[in-house]
């Protein structure tokens, strides 16, 4: 029995997501875990300042489905886990934190580049995500390409 039964995985569906998927399966594999894979996608209007005299909903609808299509290719990957996957719309850290509660989440797996100085003070998702976490945090290390 893993220590771990509820787990949120965040990803931004970048290439380095692999890496966190590469993780999650070689730590849990096997193990009783329900794993839901989480990918926020921050609202149109506030990507691109809300000042835009157009309806962004039929786009954002696009961006979610192809969001949900990555999610299911990563669940896959994940062969036999007990896998769900959520496309949610808002500001990453706060919707996984709110994710996390309303779900009884025990472990929240997130991608970090150990980003220093300027970059980490201006944010990343993952120092978001442990610093309002009310459960563990694994950040896992994504390695850059050689």
């Amino acid at each position: 029995m893993s220590y771990y039964h509820r787990i949120l995985v965040g990803l931004d569906l970048s290439a380095e997501s692999q890496q966190v998927i590469d993780r999650v399966k070689a730590l849990f594999e096997g193990k009783d875990t329900k794993i839901s894979l989480v990918h926020v996608q921050e609202p149109l209007s506030f990507a691109y300042g809300g000042d835009i005299p157009m309806d962004l909903s039929e786009i954002q609808d696009q961006l979610e489905n192809q969001a949900l299509q990555r999610l299911e290719e990563f669940s896959r990957q994940l062969g036999e886990l007990d896998v769900d996957t959520h496309v949610i719309i808002g500001q990453p850290a706060s919707e996984m934190h709110r994710f996390a509660r309303d779900n009884n989440v025990d472990l929240i797996v997130v991608g970090t580049h150990g980003r220093h100085g300027l970059a980490l003070i201006f944010g990343s998702t993952a120092n978001g995500v442990l610093h309002g976490a009310t459960c563990d945090v694994l950040a896992v290390r994504i390695k850059e390409k050689d």
